[in-house]
């Protein structure tokens, strides 16, 4: 079973961009063994670039028809990731929808929640698929104790506002994944904003 994989990232194949959902990336080890690896899409955009060296915690998932791996660049995303798995009818595919589009922290606060509106925007989870993660997991998930680290001393606070920002944006028609990014850019520079301001500065930025 393999737990964690550290080689060259290397480029992309022609027409394999990275989908909403997440995507592929090929990390070649020392030994010269190229693995594929499955990514949600928060991680592809913090990876390095082509050419250079990364370790990524493996979730390493077996099946009859053959095994898949999925790739985290930090412990909490793997652990919750496992953890979306012992949901009812959650499968990598879903699991891996949900962490790219937000951050695992974030998606922890809205399964804790029940925050159906914001699990419901992952491609692949409409809104009975949203309330039986949130009854299945959101105790699980609260015990896991993960959380949000921003700046300021008020981290619990900054967290709602963020959320309210995100859902308001989100209701005027902006993608979730645009939206939190968004959010996430304003709040890098204001890190004591109100959701109103987060969201004016938001956009602000379109």
């Amino acid at each position: 079973m393999i737990s964690r994989l550290r080689g060259t990232l290397l480029p992309r194949d022609v027409g394999l961009d990275m989908e909403v959902g997440g995507g592929s990336v090929e990390i070649a080890t020392a030994g010269g063994v190229v693995y594929r690896v499955e990514v949600p899409r928060t991680v592809a955009e913090r990876l390095p670039k082509p050419g250079f060296e990364v370790e990524l915690r493996i979730h390493h998932l077996m099946r009859e028809d053959g095994a898949t791996l999925y790739g985290f660049l930090d412990p909490t995303e793997r652990v919750l990731f496992a953890t979306l798995l012992t949901a009812p009818g959650v499968g990598g595919k879903v699991a891996l929808s949900l962490l790219s589009t937000m951050p695992a922290a974030r998606l922890a606060r809205a399964i804790e929640e029940r925050d159906l509106a914001m699990l419901a925007q992952a491609p692949g989870v409409g809104k009975r698929m949203a309330e039986k993660l949130a009854v299945a997991l959101s105790d699980k998930v609260a015990a896991l104790e993960i959380t949000v680290t921003t700046r300021g001393d008020d981290g619990p606070e900054r967290i709602s506002e963020s959320q309210a920002a995100v859902r308001a944006l989100v209701a005027l028609g902006m993608p979730l994944d645009r939206a939190d990014a968004a959010v996430q850019r304003v709040l890098e520079e204001n890190p004591g904003a109100s959701s109103d301001e987060l969201l004016r500065k938001a956009l602000a930025q379109r």
